[in-house]
């Protein structure tokens, strides 16, 4: 199950170093023909994460309602975020990742809702949902590059 860890910290610091290399009005910017942002895919890989590993466990999220709920499938950006809200993405990247690490080691995880997913996949546990989780963020951090190249 490590790699699955180690697959996930590579891609999350990935994305770090977009946050860290880009200016807010860069994050924000929707180029043409695209219908979101760098920030917004990189805040929708943390709330997926979380849905998909903590919520169909049945277990409490690490971040808000609220968040998930702005970054969720279906959704994309309202206006620009502040600064204060990339470095709490910022932190969430970072934080979500080692805190599921912990409860998976500390098998916290026992019953999972099934769950089929739009490539057409069915997650039928946790060990699903992280390596899926890992696969869908790929996929994000390949749109992310894409943005890159047109802010």
């Amino acid at each position: 199950m490590n790699s699955v860890f180690e697959v996930h910290k590579t891609i999350r610091e990935n994305l770090l170093k977009v946050l860290d290399n880009h200016s807010l009005e860069q994050l924000n910017k929707i180029p043409e023909g695209f219908s979101n942002n760098l920030i917004w895919n990189i805040a929708h890989c943390v709330s997926s994460q979380q849905v998909l590993v903590y919520k169909l466990s049945g277990l409490p999220t690490f971040v808000s309602e609220e968040f998930i709920a702005k970054y969720k499938k279906g959704t994309k950006p309202e206006g620009d975020v502040s600064q204060a809200e990339v470095d709490e993405i910022r932190n969430l990247l970072s934080a979500t990742l080692t805190q599921t690490e912990k409860d998976f080691e500390a098998n916290i995880f026992v019953s999972y809702n099934e769950y089929l997913t739009s490539m057409g996949f069915t997650l039928r546990n946790v060990e699903d949902a992280l390596n899926f989780n890992n696969y869908h963020e790929g996929i994000h951090t390949g749109i992310v590059w894409s943005i890159r190249k047109f802010v």
